[in-house]
Parts: structure tokens; C-alpha cells; sequence
């Protein structure tokens, strides 16, 4: 279960010079409002602008942004004092997989994430290998990373992460970089993955196969929902249509 409890982020930006000498020249820049969330569903949705504050959020909850203010909980440990038990249970993909892929193979990459279970290397590398093959990669396992394609590499992503067999996965735009056939190959992969996901992402149409859905703009969570609703919220904030009495989904506790 993952809480958010009055969680604020926010940071120092570059300012107006006032004129006068020595006066600072920075201000705080709120990235996200005071949020209160219980998210306990499956699968939950974040969708919003980009810059709206929606990447922010996601990373709160593996600890990559730490609150300003209030705390995240993730299965009632605090990521800013359980930060390395917030990240065995948490994975984290990025929108770009050259991000996070670090090895020259992916066997390597996979077997390096499997370093934190203590397993010996012989046992990492049998492991990595039977990953890759459950996630479709099995035959790409001595292949130089820089060789596959963008869908082999979130894939790979995905696997290297999936390996340690988190309780919670949160993907940031896991298909935005990607054409057609391969998004649809990481959606089949996520929409079957037996544990908490947390997905930002701009596919409306991913977003209502979720069970909840989160807008985000401005720094604020302005709707959370069922998804046809939340989307629909969405889709008439993106394009100003006036919403209607009975348009705003109803919230959660």
C-alpha cells in the first residue's frame, strides 16, 4: 500500500533580481502540493501535462524525490528513514531505458541487479538467463545492449527490475518512447504483472485499463477516480471544454 500523507515537494529556483545589493536572487518553487493519498488498488494511473508535477509524485514513492514536507509510506515504511527497504520493495523504470541499463549484455545487467539478494554468481547468472526468457529476451541475453532495438531495451528494463521481484512497480512513461508493436508488447507485460503498479503515463488508453486513475496539474492532483471519469476529466482540462455538474469524478480516502 503506498500513502502519501500532506507530501509537498518543493526547491530552489533562480529569481528576479530585486535591485538591491545582496538581496537573494532565488525562490521556492512548489513541484507538488500538499497530496494526501491511500492508493491500495492493483493497478493506478497518474496522467497529467508534462510538467504538470505527475513524474514527481511517481518518484516519491521509491524514495527518488523526498518530501519537502509531510512523509510517503510504502507498505508502512517511511522512505525518507527506510529508504533502502522503500527500494527492495519498490522497482522504478524509467521513460528511457539507457537510463538505467548499466552492463554491456543484458544477461549483465540482469544479473547485476540480482546482487542484492546475496546469490552466488553462478546462481545470478542461471537466474538472469530464465528471466530474459520469461520476459522474451532469452535470445538476445549475449547481445551488446547498444545493439537492440527501443522496445528489446524497455524490456530489458522492465526484466532487469522484475528480477528482484519487488511488491510495488512504478513505471514513468514505460511506452512513450516506443512505436506501436512494442508498446503494445510492454502493455500486455504490465497488464499481467501480479502485483501494485503505479503507472504515469500519457496512453489514455492504458490509463483506463487501470482501476484508479490520478490527474495531475499544476502541482496538484485535481481529480482521482474510476478511469473512464478521471480521463474524461482529463481529456476536457487538455482541450478546455467546460465540464459539466457530474464530470468531476469522486475522490478516495
Amino acid at each position: 500500500m503506498i500513502e502519501l500523507l500532506d507530501a509537498t515537494v518543493t526547491v530552489w529556483a533562480a529569481g528576479h533580481d530585486t535591485g538591491a545589493p545582496g538581496a537573494p536572487s532565488e525562490h521556492v518553487v512548489t513541484l507538488l502540493e500538499p497530496t494526501t493519498l491511500r492508493l491500495t488498488e492493483r493497478r493506478v494511473a497518474v496522467v497529467g501535462a508534462n510538467g504538470s508535477g505527475k513524474s514527481t509524485l511517481a518518484r516519491l514513492v521509491n524514495g527518488l524525490v523526498l518530501p519537502s514536507a509531510g512523509s510517503v509510506l510504502v507498505d508502512g515504511l517511511d522512505t525518507a528513514r527506510d529508504g533502502a527497504a522503500v527500494r527492495r520493495r519498490v522497482g522504478f523504470t524509467f521513460t528511457d531505458p539507457d537510463a538505467q541499463i548499466v552492463m554491456p549484455t543484458p544477461r549483465e545487467d540482469v544479473a547485476l541487479s540480482l546482487r542484492r539478494l546475496g546469490l552466488p554468481a553462478a546462481e545470478r547468472d542461471a537466474r538472469a538467463r530464465d528471466v530474459l526468457t520469461r520476459y522474451g529476451l532469452g535470445d538476445r541475453a549475449e547481445v551488446p545492449v547498444h545493439a537492440l532495438s527501443g522496445g528489446q531495451k524497455q524490456l530489458l528494463a522492465l526484466a532487469t527490475v522484475l528480477a528482484t521481484e519487488p511488491a510495488v512497480l512504478v513505471c514513468d512513461e514505460p511506452t512513450t518512447l516506443l512505436d506501436l508493436r512494442w508498446r503494445r508488447a510492454v502493455d500486455a507485460l504490465l497488464d499481467g504483472l501480479d502485483l501494485q503498479l503505479l503507472q504515469v503515463t500519457h496512453d489514455l488508453d492504458a490509463a483506463r485499463r487501470a482501476d484508479r486513475v490520478l490527474v495531475v496539474d499544476g502541482g496538484a492532483v485535481v481529480a482521482d477516480g474510476a478511469p473512464d471519469e478521471a480521463v474524461d476529466h482529463y481529456v476536457a482540462l487538455m482541450t478546455g471544454r467546460p465540464l459539466r455538474v457530474g464530470d468531476r469524478p469522486g475522490g478516495h480516502p
